[in-house]
């Protein structure tokens, strides 16, 4: 027995992707938020393999040295490397703002499609926490949180995840609902699909795209929100390095040594604007409105 391909089918995919990368190509804010975020991540996975000192190795004779040769971004208040502690840094904060969005996708889009797909009772009951956790402003509650649990960066990355989890509930459960009158929807549902089929086969990939750009805007939240709950000593703990809790001992020394303030402060700025340029550039290559 004979099948046909259908070539549409065989072409959808590929030209979808096209679009998809010529957008961005076109996209120069796309580009250098890409090229930032990809800059950050390089440093922070070849921190243990760069040629730099030990981030926390003390040098009491070089104790809040200028920018120089030998420390190109000077010391801290006792001694340390701050380029090193910048390089080492990086991993603690990209860490927290990927695994504190892992968090909130895992938590948040699950409970997200359960109330949009089931409705009722279980829409209201889900809709009525997420607006409880809303009605607490975001920082405020990864604080209240990351107090509660203890210092620490793991707990740290759960109390962020937690308080950004709302915002991807509200996300899943209206795209949910959007897909769901779809007519293809109605259809699979019509001939007996199962709803985990249904939902694994049809809702999922299509609300993935603004998903995916949520996540990648949150990210930035996220790593501005580590970097605060650092700097109040509720997140990475000395000695390991940390952008956040370098920014907090730099505001003791502004005037005798501002480097030590400078540099962990255009880190957290510039790897914020790459992620925030890169969460637009998504965003806007991945509407279907846009042909």
């Amino acid at each position: 027995m004979s099948t046909t391909a259908d070539p549409q089918a065989d072409v959808a995919l590929p030209k979808k992707q096209s679009r998809f990368w010529k957008k961005m190509r076109a996209n120069p804010a796309a580009l250098l938020g890409g090229a930032l975020v990809l800059f950050f991540v390089t440093v922070a996975v070849l921190a243990p393999l760069l040629p730099i000192i030990d981030p926390t190795a003390t040098d009491w004779g070089a104790v809040r040295q200028a920018p120089s040769a030998t420390h190109p971004f000077g010391t801290d208040e006792i001694g340390r490397d701050v380029l090193s502690r910048m390089v080492w840094g990086a991993q603690a904060s990209l860490l927290a703002g990927v695994v504190s969005v892992v968090i909130a996708v895992c938590l948040g889009v699950p409970l997200g499609v359960m109330a949009g797909y089931m409705g009722g009772w279980t829409d209201a009951a889900i809709s009525r926490v997420t607006e409880a956790l809303l009605a607490a402003p975001f920082l405020i509650l990864a604080i209240a949180l990351a107090a509660f649990l203890g210092p620490s960066l793991t707990n740290a990355m759960i109390a962020i995840g937690v308080s950004a989890m709302p915002i991807f509930i509200r996300l899943s459960r209206a795209q949910t609902m959007v897909v769901m009158t779809e007519d293809y929807v109605e259809s699979a549902r019509a001939v007996g699909l199962k709803p985990l089929a249904l939902v694994w086969r049809y809702i999922l990939p299509n609300i993935f795209p603004p998903i995916l750009v949520q996540a990648t805007l949150t990210i930035a939240t996220a790593i501005i929100a580590e970097a605060s709950l650092s700097f109040l000593g509720l997140g990475q703990q000395p000695p390991t390095p940390s952008w956040g809790s370098m920014l907090n001992v730099a505001k003791n020394f502004l005037e005798q040594a501002p480097w030590m303030a400078l540099y962990p402060g255009a880190g957290i700025f510039l790897v914020v604007l790459g992620f925030n340029l890169l969460g637009d550039g998504l965003r806007d290559a991945l509407d279907p409105r846009d042909t």
